[in-house]
């Protein structure tokens, strides 16, 4: 990006240009900051009163690298190449499957992820987790709008609701009686988290008892609940919305909880999760979070397999859908403006229960409310609102059974894919790979290794320049959604720019990104063929 590019940038800013961009209507509202007397500010383990705490250690960029407002007089998008890598990196997260004396039965080699933020605070979340009490590995991308509280609360409940639908009879029966009998309960995941992740510490009870009063249902059951996997996973999302739902219209005397059930319901989230056991790949989705896999032909070449749709105003299928449950009279205002009603870019997505209930219980609820201007709850009620409900959190689940030409799976909120094409990121993942072992020393031991071996073997690995490059995938594509020309090509300018603009002006040019990239072990994928 040049200066002058750069220049058109900051002067469209302040000449209130607006451009058109694919972002929710009223995601990118900005409060009356004057106005809000109480609101909840997320923390790396607590939640707390604004004022207590500071975001600058969670999401937000370091205030030294980024711009508040575009009225500054000494506004600059300089950025030196080690301080573009610290914003780009500070969200890494990366995991590798324990190998056991060589037998890892994993079909999940590593998962590489990364977060890089457009509003503060992020409204992006991720999950990952391995079940426990059930088999396979589970990974989610949550892509929040009016706030993060809705996609915040997903994030660390939804996995959970799919695990305890997996579960068998017996195993429900044995936590039950354990939570019963107050001993301890077994683990039902052993969760993968970056250190800055946060977490709702004071409403965990609460999740934990509606949790449990679900698994209380499964076992009401005659018969053994045996789900299929795309069974259970529709079950745990519509079972999920449902109890975000009832849970803000429940009396509930902590202010704390109450108003976090308040902002929770009146945002949303978009969803999008994996569950990977075996060669058996399930992938739930609700909204506009994408996957897709990356394919290594015979011939060399990577082709792409999209495991979602994106469930919004240019989907065909989910226009005839909202036609079909709504009166014929309704068909020319479901849509307006390519948002549902006139306001929200999904057809699907969690929490916003004012597209999901009806006029006069959103009244008795906000009635009832304190303030709700001080929790950013903005209601709007739009004109054409007579058939509730027009959103639904039901998922859409895709089946594959992985083969060992399937190398990699995607997964990421719509912030990476309004600038990369489903195509463009299988080709950055596949060349990463491929540039990654080229510079990869061969690292061939000599018996007994001692320190001046390992000593020239890192500076064999230096010299060949491995440390320039992203090792966190991830990172590869969050630098190229933001960073590349007309070209192809990342350019530092346009890189620094985007990474420096104001918080008034950045959710104008780019959302917020989370990618998730999973690495499959074909060994273990071609051992079950052969073995089968």
């Amino acid at each position: 990006m040049s200066g002058t590019v750069s220049s058109w940038i900051l002067s469209s800013a302040r000449n209130s240009i607006v451009l058109q961009g694919k972002g929710r209507l009223y995601s990118i509202c900005i409060p009356n900051r004057n106005k809000i007397k109480w609101k909840l500010v997320f923390s790396k383990t607590r939640l707390y009163p604004a004022g207590s705490c500071s975001l600058d250690n969670t999401f937000s960029l370091k205030k030294a690298f980024r711009h508040t407002s575009t009225e500054e007089e000494h506004f600059s998008f300089q950025l030196s190449p080690s301080q573009i890598n610290d914003i780009l990196r500070a969200g890494e997260l990366s995991h590798k499957i324990l190998d056991l004396n060589g037998k890892n039965a994993n079909s999940v080699l590593r998962f590489e992820s990364n977060q890089l933020a457009s509003n503060t605070p992020i409204e992006d979340r991720r999950s990952a987790a391995t079940c426990l009490q059930t088999k396979g590995m589970m990974f989610g991308v949550f892509d929040g709008h009016a706030g993060s509280a809705c996609a915040q609360a997903v994030s660390e409940r939804l996995l959970h609701y799919i695990a305890v639908s997996l579960m068998s009879r017996q195993t429900l029966e044995e936590i039950e009686l354990a939570v019963d009998c107050m001993k301890p309960v077994l683990p039902i995941l052993q969760w993968h988290k970056h250190p800055n992740d946060v977490e709702y510490q004071e409403i965990t009870s609460q999740y934990f008892e509606n949790l449990r009063v679900y698994w209380q249902h499964l076992l009401d059951l005659d018969t053994e609940p045996a789900f299929s996997l795309e069974e259970a996973m529709i079950c745990a999302f519509k079972r999920l919305d449902s109890d975000i739902s009832l849970e803000v219209q429940a009396p509930q005397e902590n202010e704390l909880m109450r108003n976090i059930a308040l902002q929770v319901a009146f945002s949303g989230a978009t969803a999008c999760v994996a569950h990977i056991d075996g060669v058996h790949l399930h992938v739930a989705n609700t909204g506009d979070c994408r996957a897709i896999l990356g394919v290594h032909e015979e011939d060399g070449t990577w082709s792409t397999i999209p495991l979602t749709r994106d469930h919004n105003a240019f989907d065909e299928v989910e226009i005839r859908r909202l036609k079909r449950e709504h009166p014929r009279s309704e068909e020319k205002t479901l849509f307006v403006n390519d948002r549902l009603l006139g306001i929200l870019m999904p057809s699907r997505a969690f929490g916003d229960v004012q597209l999901k209930w009806s006029k006069e219980l959103q009244h008795s609820v906000l009635e009832n409310s304190c303030d709700v201007e001080s929790l950013n709850i903005y209601h709007y009620v739009p004109p054409n609102y007579h058939t509730p409900p027009y959103l639904t959190a039901e998922p859409e689940v895709t089946y594959h059974k992985l083969r060992s030409k399937d190398k990699f799976l995607v997964i990421a909120s719509d912030g990476l894919w309004e600038m990369l094409s489903n195509e463009k990121v299988v080709k950055l993942v596949a060349g990463h790979l491929t540039e990654l072992n080229v510079q990869k020393p061969q690292l061939a031991f000599e018996k007994p290794v001692n320190l001046g071996y390992m000593h020239s073997l890192l500076l064999q690995r230096k010299n060949r320049g491995i440390a320039t490059l992203d090792q966190n995938i991830a990172t590869h594509l969050i630098r190229h959604a933001i960073g590349c020309n007309e070209y192809g090509e990342v350019d530092q300018e346009k890189l620094a720019a985007m990474l420096t603009l104001p918080e008034d002006l950045a959710r104008m040019y780019r959302d917020d990104i989370t990618v998730t990239v999973v690495y499959f072990n074909s060994e273990t994928i071609e051992n079950y063929y052969r073995n089968n």
